[in-house]
């Protein structure tokens, strides 16, 4: 069985974004509102989030072409 609910941190995973871009989304009702599971713990339907995700428009912007950064370890030069 799949999750009917997803913590923030699973949330902001499962979209690609920040958990402080999911927070201001909901904040500005562009994203939707977590669930109360209990006095202190709240969720997001994943139903819901499938269907937010469903509605975003299609892009016609390329993903960004590669930065450059390299992460691998770097030698030290030998004298």
């Amino acid at each position: 069985m799949k999750p009917l609910y997803l913590d923030l941190p699973s949330v902001a995973a499962a979209v690609s974004l920040s958990e402080p871009t999911v927070q201001r989304l909901v904040r500005d009702g562009l994203f939707p509102q977590p669930r109360e599971l209990s006095g202190r713990r709240v969720a997001w339907l994943v139903k819901e989030l499938e269907e937010w995700a469903d509605s975003r428009p299609v892009s016609s912007q390329l993903p960004p072409s590669n930065t450059g950064h390299d992460n691998r370890p770097h030698r030290r030069p030998t004298n």
